[in-house]
Parts: C-alpha cells; structure tokens; sequence
C-alpha cells in the first residue's frame, strides 16, 4: 500500500522560519519535521512514499533524499508553476498513487495514531474513504467534523471555546467536538471527483459532492497523541513539551559566550550567541548572530537580510521587526 506526504504548502503562518524552507522541512528535535513522518509511516509498513513539492522544494529533498535515512522510498510529485490544492495534489501524483487504496498524511503533524486500526476501520465499512478524527478537548480553532453511527455527515464552522455551562459540568458530561488529524484513506474511485488538472481543495472537490451523492465516508476516532506545527507558538510550545526535562535544544555549530542564560528556547545550526544574553522561550533560526546584552523572550528571531530579500511577508505572519542584523517576531 502506498502513501503520500503532503508538503507543497507555503508554510506562512510559521513565517519567517520558513523564509527558506517548507514548513514540513523545519528542524524539530533534530530532524527535519517531515522526517518524523516518513518514520512514522516505515512504522506502519508503509515503504514507497510520494512527497508534493512546491515552494521551496529543494528544502524538502535536502530533508528527505531518497527516504533510506528513514526506512522509506521517496519519490516527488513537483506542483509547478501553481500550486494545486489537496485535491490536485492527489491528481498530479494518480500515477504512482495507482489503482488501489492509498493513504494520505500532512507533512506537519507528529502523532502516535494507529494507522492500523484506521486502516481496519476502511476496509471494515467498504468506505470510498475514511477520516481519521480525534475530540477537540482544548477547543482549538480546526473545522468540526460531524459524525453519525460511525461515519462522516458533514463539516460544521470552526471549534468554539467552552461555555460557561460547559466549564462548571464535568467532563464527563462535555460531547468534544470532532477535528481532522490529515490522515486518510481512499480508494481509486476518489479520482471520479477530482479534476484531472488544476488547483482544487479536497473537502470542495470531494469530501462534499461525495456526501450528497450518498457515498459512504468512515470515520475513524482516535485519542491517541497527535500534535500539528502550523504556527511558531504552537511548534515552540509542542518542542518544549517533547523535549522532557530539557530546556535548551541547539542543533550544530552553536557558539554560546559565557555569562549567557539560555531558558525553553530552540536554536538551530550556526547560531553565536554574545556574552551576557538572556534568551527565554525563543526560537533562533539558522546563522543569527545574538549581540552581546540582549534580551529576548517569547519571540522568534532570524536574520534580517533573509526579510530584506522576500517581495512580501503573508498575510497571516506575525507581525516583526528589524533590530540590527536581526529580525524579531515577538510570539505573545
């Protein structure tokens, strides 16, 4: 059974870290992110891997190779010159993807989830496709996914917080809502909805027409582990929680002055770090250079002449500045 890596995204809500990278390319305990997710899959059996690639794709192959690091197979299905959406990334890859069912994974998500078991849940209900879901306790803002005896009905807004009634019942009492981890299954007949070529989404593409058209979607839920990087709060905050009783991770060629005072902070390769600096919860990207007596804390820095270069910053960054031959993205 084949499986593909999704990969091509922008990566804008991580940005700037990903100024030179995918976002699935960024270092995460040291190794790229989409690493852990070629593993995970080997884990499962999976050997012959597909990874779309658009901006930055080079970041992606430095990160994977031809996947032997990570018990895997790695070929690449290029979205050039247009991205092409989650639906048009099945499409362009059909051909190694083949005719028979096939898993699909985002690129920035690290879990413990039993593919097995999705995969029993699949093959159980005869479904053209299953989601694997897990309850959205921390009410976080994912899309809700609306089930019924076992299976996908439709998709409702974004998670809202707890109410008030909710908070004072006990959880036990509290019906969680259901989110997307980005893994699912399908079966060849997904490519009778999606366009053959073009940029095109899964949800509007497929998931919908096939729930009017009364195809049956599974849905497998999970409680197990499962942790997706889309921001640089969420990746600094998901680095610390994984890194146990250690505060302080540098990857290679870190200097560090004495008198320095490092705490919770992520700094990755051939960074310099000046005498007397204070750095808590940070994130210090490639190359960055921490002047002598500076203080940083809950933000993200990274090199200014890698800012000067970009055409624009996206929309959905955080908002930065330029202090010397840094840039500083402030996280809270």
């Amino acid at each position: 059974m084949k499986a593909m890596i999704l990969a091509a995204g922008f990566g804008t809500r991580l940005f700037p870290l990903t100024i030179d990278r995918t976002k699935p390319a960024v270092p995460f305990l040291g190794k790229p992110l989409v690493g852990y997710v070629a593993e995970y899959l080997s884990r499962f059996g999976f050997d012959e891997i597909v990874v779309n690639l658009h901006h930055q794709p080079e970041s992606v192959k430095k990160a994977l190779g031809d996947g032997k690091a990570f018990g895997v197979r790695i070929d690449y299905s290029i979205e050039q010159p247009a991205i092409l959406g989650t639906a048009g990334a099945l499409a362009n890859a059909r051909s190694f993807l083949g005719d028979s069912t096939f898993l699909i994974v985002n690129g920035k998500i690290i879990t413990d989830i039993d593919i097995t078991a999705a995969l029993e849940t699949h093959r159980s209900t005869g479904a053209i496709a299953t989601m694997v879901l897990k309850p959205n306790i921390k009410r976080e803002r994912f899309t809700i996914v609306e089930t019924e005896n076992g299976l996908v009905k439709g998709f409702g807004e974004m998670a809202e917080p707890l109410t008030e009634d909710e908070i004072r019942s006990p959880r036990s009492a509290v019906r969680d809502p259901l989110m997307f981890t980005g893994i699912h299954i399908f079966e060849p007949k997904v490519f009778d909805y999606i366009p053959a070529k073009g940029y095109s989404d899964i949800v509007p593409s497929f998931y919908r027409p096939a729930l009017e058209k009364g195809e049956m979607i599974a849905a497998h839920v999970t409680d197990a582990d499962w942790y997706e990087l889309s921001t640089i709060p969420r990746y600094l905050d998901i680095s610390l929680a994984m890194m146990g009783e250690r505060r302080v991770l540098t990857g290679t060629g870190c200097e560090i002055a004495p008198g320095s005072r490092i705490r919770d902070s992520i700094l990755w390769d051939n960074i310099t770090v000046g005498r007397e600096v204070q750095l808590y919860r940070t994130v210090i990207a490639d190359g960055v250079t921490i002047p002598e007596g500076s203080h940083f804390e809950n933000a993200a820095v990274v090199r200014a002449e890698m800012v000067r270069m970009c055409s624009e910053i996206p929309e959905k960054a955080l908002t930065g500045y330029i202090q010397g031959e840094n840039y500083i993205v402030p996280l809270a």
